[in-house]
């Protein structure tokens, strides 16, 4: 019996249409710490100033007493997020699109809903994707709103076997980006992300396979937005974007950016002479 037939679809797939409702406030501190973390020069943050753009990646975190995490450092799975048995969790990609601007000190409201779940048999065996819609708004103001697709897949490497894909082109635009284990760690912090690939070497090595320390893929996404921002001189209204290849701490990373049809941006991340990492679309309205 394959991998794919133990997993039982349609029980899992009873958790869609399943909600979940969360409140955060945008802290100036968390604003000063995100700044920091990117890099980002500037005076400590004050109350009703405009946040950066994908700050909302760092509220709302699903927050569990340790006993209530598995040995990946994610929390254990049930209650909201389907019980999927198989042991590793990626982001694989989503879209967002802003209406708006959060600001220091407003308290925001975030509603998730499991959208779909989907089980599929890739090359390094069983594969479950989770899509979840997130809205998020400020005293009844939409705000943004984020389709997230999360995947499950089991042990053996970081991609399973398969063809090694090509290296990516460069762009009309690029520039290196430096990345550390400090970087990671601060990520993983202001996140309150526990997940052990991002900060723990020997279990990133040893239990999962990969060769280094994980680059957050929200990390690269956040990079190559602000980075479309910079070559157009306004923040996109839309992005969409794919985890495509795993970067680590140690490789040499770039970000690139071409023009897309209709007039956005194609933006990637990739190590010298490696494959797309992270891909994707700014659009402005």
């Amino acid at each position: 019996m394959s991998e794919t037939a133990t997993i039982d679809a349609e029980r899992l797939r009873g958790w869609i249409g399943r909600e979940e409702v969360a409140t955060d406030v945008v802290s100036a501190d968390l604003v000063a710490k995100f700044n920091a973390t990117f890099d980002v020069d500037a005076p400590f943050p004050q109350t009703g100033e405009i946040a950066p753009r994908f700050i909302h990646f760092c509220l709302t975190p699903a927050i569990r007493p340790m006993r209530a995490l598995g040995r990946d450092g994610h929390p254990l799975r049930g209650g909201f997020m389907p019980p999927v048995p198989l042991p590793r969790r990626m982001r694989a990609g989503g879209f967002v699109a802003f209406r708006d601007d959060l600001r220091v000190g407003d308290t925001i409201e975030r509603i998730a809903r499991i959208t779909d779940v989907a089980v599929k048999r890739g090359r390094s065996g069983a594969l479950c994707f989770v899509t979840i819609e997130n809205r998020i708004a400020v005293a009844g103001r939409p705000v943004l709103t984020e389709t997230e697709d999360i995947v499950y897949r089991p042990d053996g490497g970081p991609a399973g076997p398969g063809k090694t894909p090509p290296a990516a082109a460069p762009g009309a635009w690029s520039r290196p980006q430096p990345v550390s284990p400090t970087l990671l760690f601060r990520y993983s912090a202001i996140t309150f992300n526990g997940h052990r690939i991002h900060y723990d070497r020997r279990y990133a090595q040893e239990v999962e396979g990969y060769p280094g320390l994980v680059v957050h893929g929200p990390i690269q996404t956040t990079l190559l937005y602000r980075y479309a921002h910079e070559l157009r001189g306004a923040p996109p209204t839309r992005f969409r974007f794919r985890a495509l290849s795993p970067l680590f701490d140690d490789d040499a990373i770039a970000l690139h950016a071409e023009e897309a049809a209709g007039g956005g941006l194609k933006v990637w991340t990739a190590k010298a002479g490696g494959p797309v990492a992270t891909l994707g679309e700014a659009e402005w309205d």
